[in-house]
């Protein structure tokens, strides 16, 4: 076996440990290579489960934590995802083999731009990236079947909540930006919307309007 091989083996271990058991999702994590997602002094890390720089300051999410998100939003073949927050593109392309279309946006043009790099280079045709205000979502493509926020808000953003399909699942970071937050699965009903609880996060807060290019 080879190094590389090992340590692919032990990454998907490491994601079972930490409860991502949707065999899906992990088929899905074990077919996406992280690695060309993270950039310059970071690449050797790429297959711990921690989270990593990339630009405009932003991060990578720790591996774990993606498979938990993306485990909690239960997608189906047929399903439209929303994602606020592109950062690397690394979440998107997890979906993307799970999802029938996902559109993905971010605040930085820069990562947008990066991002469909990748997907370009991976050949992920059913991803849409757009650089915009992800708290405002995408009305034009809504109602989306799910909806997941790679970025902390105060409380689940209405914009979001009014272009999620009844039925419909969005998984979002709920909390103060400079204190641990918790992750919130959020279903639409007939009547209105269901809460729960999954676990303590921390991710960089859900900011309104457009980045400054760097």
């Amino acid at each position: 076996m080879t190094i590389d091989a090992e340590r692919k083996m032990q990454f998907l271990f490491a994601l079972r440990s930490k409860g991502v058991t949707n065999s899906a999702v992990l088929n899905a994590m074990e077919k996406i290579d992280r690695l060309p997602f993270i950039r310059h002094y970071f690449t050797d890390r790429a297959y711990e489960d921690m989270p990593l720089p990339i630009a405009c300051g932003q991060t990578i999410s720790q591996p774990s934590v993606v498979g938990l998100m993306t485990q909690a939003l239960d997608i189906s073949p047929r399903d439209k995802v929303l994602e606020v927050g592109t950062g690397s593109g690394y979440q998107a392309a997890i979906l993307s083999q799970l999802a029938r279309r996902v559109y993905t946006v971010d605040r930085h043009a820069r990562l947008v731009r990066e991002a469909r790099e990748v997907f370009d280079e991976l050949g992920l045709v059913n991803i849409t990236a757009f650089a915009a205000d992800g708290s405002f979502g995408l009305p034009d493509q809504a109602p989306f079947d799910r909806i997941i926020v790679t970025a902390a808000a105060e409380d689940p953003p209405g914009p979001l909540l009014a272009q999620l399909k009844i039925g419909g699942i969005m998984v979002v970071p709920v909390g103060q930006s400079d204190a641990v937050q918790s992750l919130i699965k959020v279903t639409r009903t007939e009547t209105g919307y269901d809460y729960d609880e999954l676990r303590a996060v921390r991710f960089v807060p859900l900011l309104e309007g457009m980045g400054k290019e760097s």
